[in-house]
């Protein structure tokens, strides 16, 4: 069987987030992806009931894929564990909380169907009929932090941290082979990557809502973030160059 879409989400503790998103997964993949689709699972080593309710769910759906991590390794590794074990022609990662509505995944789609490698949903990006719900404090704080990383590593990308990015195949295999961030920055390392081997990136704006409960604050982190951003820009003038095995 030919997979055409596999989505990846990485969980953590997400018993009361992520069921109801799974099912307007399901739902919308069983529509537009008849047959030809996989949803894939990362349980990063939660601890409260989110494996229990997974293994239930798996029961009734012969396209849920669900991997484990023993202990919480981060949210860049969760993605990568599923990234390199999906089988579709496009890969697509996204939140387990749903901020991002999986019916957005028909622009990222357009966008690769239109030659981009690599696909980045945006809540900068400003288009009419879009909706965003993010409080003004998470918003100043999301613009502040892209625009550093932006200016510290030669990205071009408004948005870097939305949960929501598409794939090539060969694309996703190449970046998540190589780049190696556990955590919140993966993003930044994957993108910084695909610049440098001259994949396809094309930014599209998508409805998005804040959701209560997420694991994340840029305040607490901020030194383990400064950290990172110079871990990324040491590793990248490290590498030499590598040929991009782009689809175009």
């Amino acid at each position: 069987m030919t997979i055409s879409l596999s989505i990846v989400l990485p969980a953590y503790n997400e018993e009361s987030r992520l069921p109801p998103f799974l099912a307007a997964v399901r739902d919308y993949v069983e529509e537009n992806y008849p047959g030809a689709h996989e949803v894939i699972i990362v349980d990063d080593g939660s601890q409260d009931e989110t494996g229990t309710l997974l293994v239930q769910m798996a029961r009734h759906w012969t396209s849920l894929v669900i991997l484990s991590h023993p202990v919480n390794q981060g949210k860049g590794a969760a993605v990568r564990t599923g990234v390199l074990a999906a089988r579709g022609e496009w890969i697509l990662f996204a939140d387990a909380d749903g901020a991002t509505p999986i019916t957005e995944t028909a622009r990222l789609a357009e966008a690769l169907q239109q030659g981009a490698d690599v696909a980045v949903g945006s809540r900068l990006i400003a288009m009419d009929g879009l909706v965003r719900q993010r409080s003004w404090l998470r918003r100043l704080a999301g613009r502040s932090f892209a625009a550093l990383a932006r200016w510290w590593l030669a990205i071009p990308e408004q948005d870097t941290q939305c949960g929501f990015k598409m794939f090539r195949r060969p694309a996703a295999q190449q970046l998540f082979s190589v780049g190696c961030e556990s955590g919140y920055l993966f993003d930044l390392e994957l993108l910084a990557l695909a610049h440098h081997w001259g994949f396809r990136v094309v930014e599209v704006p998508v409805n998005w809502r804040e959701v209560p409960g997420s694991h994340l604050s840029l305040t607490v982190e901020l030194g383990r973030v400064l950290r990172g951003l110079i871990r990324i820009r040491r590793r990248l003038r490290r590498m030499t160059h590598q040929p991009a095995s782009s689809s175009n």
